[in-house]
């Protein structure tokens, strides 16, 4: 018998199939990574620019109105509001433009 016996050949073939499964997804994920860009980059120069943000990709936060802060309290019915940092926005203004999702052309 050789060494190792059948636990040895079943091993072996199990690493040769995930490695061939592996190379597999890395061909077909750089493929259609490339695939993307190409469509994308084509859209890009036919495309008519965002009317909404007007080709910028981002828009006043709808939430804040560009404040980034908002009055919050967590009663029903609040006695005093506390000041908090925009969730929507993170406190930066802006917002992606729902309109064209930040790409600056529909």
């Amino acid at each position: 018998m050789t060494r190792g016996g059948p636990l040895r050949l079943v091993a072996t073939a199990g690493a040769v199939v995930a490695a061939g499964i592996f190379s597999l997804s890395m061909v077909s994920s750089v493929s259609l990574s490339t695939f993307q860009t190409i469509v994308e980059n084509k859209r890009k120069k036919t495309a008519p620019k965002c009317k909404v943000c007007k080709g910028r990709g981002f828009t006043e936060c709808r939430l804040c109105r560009g404040e980034s802060t908002i009055d919050w309290s967590p009663l029903f019915d609040p006695v005093v509001m506390k000041p908090c940092v925009c969730p929507t926005c993170d406190g930066n203004k802006v917002q992606r433009c729902l309109n064209c999702v930040g790409r600056g052309y529909v």
